[in-house]
């Protein structure tokens, strides 16, 4: 039975953590945008369709790309203070938080209050690559060369709008002016319906460009969160990753009570970290409240002159404040701290019962390192 629910479990941890690599039947290996699609997919960004598919050809609303481009940018959990109001959008409505986003970080123009927003409208391919301009910090060019530099390559400049002219300049000298195979490399087609794939290499462009010359705002937010808590004494950063080397020690607290004399081995129990785990210089590497889940891997009763309790915790999955579900193995094992006397009467006589309440803390020994995303919390 023991093995049966580490088996379960085990599956449970594997499944979660290669869903998002899962290949789409339509998109071919040798398919022009297939390592955008996958990267996008396994960073949750987008998903697939009910069937399997991805559809790479089919168009994407502008509701749609708004919240694409908040996940992309890692800014899913920012609070927009001073929403703006449209006629055609409400607070419940599924992407609103991603719409006041996109407007807060400058992704979009902020229309005059009360104007439509049109979430249901296919996002051009002008509207997206816009998006993707304005989430860098760019330098400056005029109208006079943008159309100069766009007029070297395209031919149907005079039919792209002139809101658009300069920020696809910025997008062709970076570029980031995206066009698929299949279509008219010689033309920009500002005004076309954007599909699956394009916006996917459209999101993949800013995403990295981001990385390295994000807007004012956006600068701001990812940069690498620091707060107090619990330290992980040999953590390590580079760059914006931080990294939790195996052997680590962190505390988790229990959310049911266990025993050494109740408690069966393979029984799942659930945990959350009691605090942030924060490096020596406090970057925030795993945030307070994260759940953790696993099974007891060990269970043994304490008796009198055979043996004392044992209790041994196999930790397998994390979900952070991300709602991000992924491999998070550990092994924590209970005791007791004894005064001389107790360790004499127990090496003797034996029989310790060991049990631990709710909320009561275990010390888990990380078995593999983990790598995390000081901008954000995402883990790779």
């Amino acid at each position: 039975m023991k093995n049966l629910f580490r088996f379960a479990l085990s599956a449970l941890a594997l499944i979660a953590f290669t869903i998002p690599a899962i290949a789409y039947p339509d998109v071919a290996k040798d398919h022009w945008a297939a390592k955008q699609i996958e990267i996008l997919t396994e960073k949750g960004v987008i998903v697939g369709y009910p069937d399997g598919t991805f559809k790479p050809d089919e168009n994407v609303s502008r509701a749609e790309f708004a919240s694409m481009a908040i996940k992309a940018l890692g800014q899913e959990h920012t609070t927009v203070a001073q929403p703006v109001k449209f006629t055609d959008i409400e607070p419940g409505f599924w992407a609103y938080d991603s719409i006041q986003k996109a407007l807060y970080f400058d992704l979009i123009s902020c229309p005059p209050e009360g104007q439509p927003f049109r979430p249901d409208d296919t996002v051009t391919r002008a509207e997206s690559i816009s998006v993707a301009v304005n989430a860098l910090t760019t330098e400056q060019i005029s109208d006079f060369k943008a159309k100069e530099v766009l007029s070297k390559k395209f031919t149907d400049v005079k039919e792209v709008p002139e809101w658009f002219v300069i920020p696809a300049g910025k997008a062709e000298i970076l570029d980031m002016l995206v066009t698929a195979p299949s279509q008219d490399k010689k033309k920009i087609e500002a005004n076309r319906p954007a599909t699956r794939a394009e916006v996917c290499a459209i999101l993949y462009n800013m995403m990295e460009q981001a990385k390295l010359n994000p807007n004012a705002k956006l600068a701001e937010a990812m940069r690498k969160k620091t707060g107090e808590g619990y330290v992980v004494e040999n953590a390590f950063v580079q760059g914006s990753v931080g990294t939790i080397p195996a052997g680590s020690i962190i505390p988790v607290k229990l959310s049911k009570y266990i025993s050494s004399q109740s408690s069966q081995p393979g029984e799942i129990y659930s945990a959350y970290a009691p605090e942030n785990y924060v490096t020596k210089d406090k970057y925030i590497l795993i945030y307070k409240g994260s759940s953790l889940k696993g099974q007891l891997l060990d269970v043994r009763s304490g008796k009198w002159f055979v043996r004392n309790g044992v209790l041994v915790l196999d930790n397998s999955l994390i979900t952070t404040n991300n709602d991000q579900t992924v491999e998070f193995a550990g092994v924590g094992e209970v005791t007791k701290d004894r005064n001389w006397f107790m360790k004499i009467v127990r090496a003797t006589l034996k029989g310790e019962k060991l049990n631990v309440e709710p909320e009561g803390v275990v010390y888990m020994k990380l078995l593999k390192p983990i790598k995390v995303d000081l901008t954000n919390g995402w883990i790779f």
